[in-house]
């Protein structure tokens, strides 16, 4: 129920690279909720189940997913005579002014497939496609048809992740993928996670893991780990990933995309050791996610 796609966006911090050591520790559930969906590599990677509910605090994200969910066509409709080019990202960065919710559906969606990384901070969201590397702009009609076939009936809000979590329902499946504790937000994010948001997400998991389960990524560190010292597993994990710069980037240069490993801390509330394979993986073009 539910192929698996990749995320319709580029997202700084994703989870795209990991997804398969994610998912063989997911358990059986029917309720599946993600309280900091950023793009949802996770939900899209893995099979959907009979209750789904993505919810993020940046409403521009979650509005161009409602979007997707809602009125595919439309959207494919204003975009399918754009050009990736760096006067139409400056365009919709600096000069385009939405009037309606689709209007700001389109101007994200631009954004995101043509800025470096996804990156969607402002002041940070520079041009950085690159056609080797990029979706091209053909391809994404296809893209939000796919990705609004498996939104259908997926719950989607901006909501704060203590009321998400305070109100799943019991024995919901929970994946959190919350900001790093050491991460340069400023840089990537539009909304801050402050040291405070660590210790009351720390707090609502505590106050309601005897009826959800939870597999929470962070960075490995003293402070993570010292936080949540009462959480029955916790896994060092290691995956190797690949920045590829743009061509644009690239010029002058003859170094290919650097390597470099993802380094965090999987932090369970139930045993997560025997897991059968519930869901079939297999590798996707990895371009359409870059």
């Amino acid at each position: 129920m539910g192929q698996e796609i990749n995320s319709p966006f580029r997202y700084a911090g994703g989870k795209f690279y990991a997804r398969k050591l994610i998912i063989e520790h997911i358990p059986d559930h029917s309720y599946y909720i993600e309280p900091f969906a950023g793009g949802a590599s996770i939900f899209f990677a893995k099979n959907k189940v009979e209750k789904n509910w993505l919810n993020d605090i940046d409403e521009e994200l979650i509005n161009c997913l409602i979007i997707i969910r809602d009125y595919p066509k439309e959207l494919i409709n204003r975009l399918k005579n754009e050009k990736a080019t760096k006067e139409r990202h400056n365009y919709y960065k600096n000069i385009f002014k939405p009037e309606n919710k689709l209007d700001r559906a389109v101007r994200w969606f631009y954004l995101n497939r043509t800025s470096y990384s996804g990156i969607m901070n402002i002041q940070n969201c520079y041009w950085g496609y690159g056609d080797k590397y990029s979706m091209r702009p053909e391809n994404w009609p296809r893209n939000i048809i796919r990705t609004s076939a498996k939104l259908q009936d997926v719950k989607l809000t901006s909501l704060g992740f203590e009321k998400v979590i305070d109100e799943a329902e019991d024995k919901a499946f929970l994946f959190i993928d919350p900001p790093y504790f050491n991460a340069d937000q400023d840089k990537f994010y539009t909304h801050s996670f402050k040291e405070d948001d660590h210790h009351r997400l720390c707090n609502v998991l505590k106050r309601n893991s005897d009826r959800l389960k939870f597999l929470l990524t962070y960075d490995n560190s003293p402070e993570i780990r010292d936080l949540y010292k009462w959480v029955s597993e916790l896994h060092e994990k290691e995956w190797n990933y690949t920045l590829n710069r743009t061509d644009d980037q690239k010029n002058g240069t003859k170094r290919k995309g650097v390597r470099y490993k993802g380094r965090e801390l999987f932090i369970i509330n139930y045993d997560s050791i025997k897991q059968k394979p519930l869901f079939l993986f297999s590798t996707v073009n990895r371009s359409q996610s870059l």
